[in-house]
């Protein structure tokens, strides 16, 4: 099995494992919740393996997932493991419906609730998962930097948030890591976000870094989904979309037979060679994909393979998420003066 080596993720002083485990598919979004007995040997295997970095938020479930992790780490892993999550995305049961918040008051409470779930007295690296543009950046991140000072958190994160964004919240309190979208097949980041956090020292988190299972197995992996499966809805996997990205599949599926390694284990090897700074967090319910994964780490591309993967991938079809959900670039927020006039 491929050795995990460590790495230092921005320049606050954190270090995890080269790459984490994505922990939602195991409670939520992709299908019906996996069984807790199994996830929780998942979750100590990938430990035992070197994978630490371990990646949930609060609306996986919601709740659920933080929960699982936190019946995990009772086994005595706590002091292994570098935990991740994230808030921001309320779910309103009264209304059906999520609300994207960042006020003072809800930043507090949900790291509450997170540290309560998870069972632990602190969260290493705690990301606002969602921006709320109806608050000013600096006030979101106030308020975490108070969770710093009363040792509830250790780092500050931020996920999908625009370049602008980013380097406000950074004035405020230092940001160790960005997490964003990073693909082979999503590689909008790469103009403007990824040269900002690398200015400011910031460390990059590459979520769906398998194009959510499709640079795995192709349009195989949509014969599988359940019903409830949101990749049902994502544009990418649309009939009028499909026929074209499946050439997408093709191309790195040959690709990887001729360096005798999976299409997983290229795509993934494609992100680590992006920079030392890049840590992906592809996540699996299954150990030997979990496995596979980490074998990722002996693919070693030359930058004319890097070069050939990336014109196969050029051309994908169909945006990241269907109308309706926020990313970086709607992530803008009011400036702070607005928020003291209030």
């Amino acid at each position: 099995m491929a050795k995990v080596g460590r790495m230092k993720l921005g320049s606050q002083g954190l270090e995890v494992s080269q790459q984490g485990l994505g922990c939602m598919g195991m409670s939520a979004f992709y299908g019906p919740p996996k069984p807790d007995s199994d996830m929780i040997a998942l979750i100590h295997h990938a430990i035992e393996s070197g994978v630490t970095f371990l990646d949930t938020s609060d609306i996986y479930g919601p709740h659920t997932n933080e929960v699982l992790i936190g019946k995990a780490l009772k086994e005595g892993v706590r002091g292994k493991v570098e935990l991740a999550t994230k808030f921001g995305i309320n779910f309103n049961a009264a209304e059906g419906k999520r609300e994207i918040r960042g006020d003072p008051t809800y930043v507090s409470a949900a790291c509450e609730g997170s540290l309560k779930r998870l069972g632990i007295n602190h969260i290493d690296l705690y990301y606002q998962h969602r921006v709320d543009t109806r608050v000013p950046i600096e006030v979101t991140v106030g308020e975490l930097k108070k969770l710093v000072e009363e040792g509830k958190i250790k780092y500050i994160g931020l996920s999908e948030a625009s370049a602008s964004t980013i380097r406000r919240a950074h004035a405020v309190h230092p940001v160790t890591a960005v997490q964003l979208e990073w693909s082979l097949w999503s590689r909008d980041v790469e103009e403007e976000i990824v040269p900002t956090c690398r200015e400011l020292g910031i460390g990059i988190v590459a979520y769906s870094p398998l194009g959510r299972g499709f640079l795995s197995s192709g349009t195989k992996l949509l014969e599988n989904l359940s019903q409830d499966d949101f990749r049902q809805s994502l544009p990418r996997f649309q009939p009028e979309n499909l026929e074209h990205n499946k050439t997408i599949f093709e191309r790195v599926n040959e690709m990887a037979a001729k360096k005798q390694c999976t299409p997983s284990q290229l795509a993934l090897a494609w992100v680590h060679h992006q920079g030392k700074d890049v840590c992906p967090i592809p996540g699996t319910t299954k150990i030997e994909n979990f496995n596979q994964n980490i074998g990722a780490l002996s693919v070693k591309l030359t930058p004319e393979e890097m070069e050939e993967l990336e014109a196969a991938a050029d051309a994908v079809k169909g945006g990241r998420y269907a109308s309706g959900i926020s990313t970086w670039k709607e992530s803008d927020t009011p400036p702070l003066s607005s928020w003291n006039a209030i």
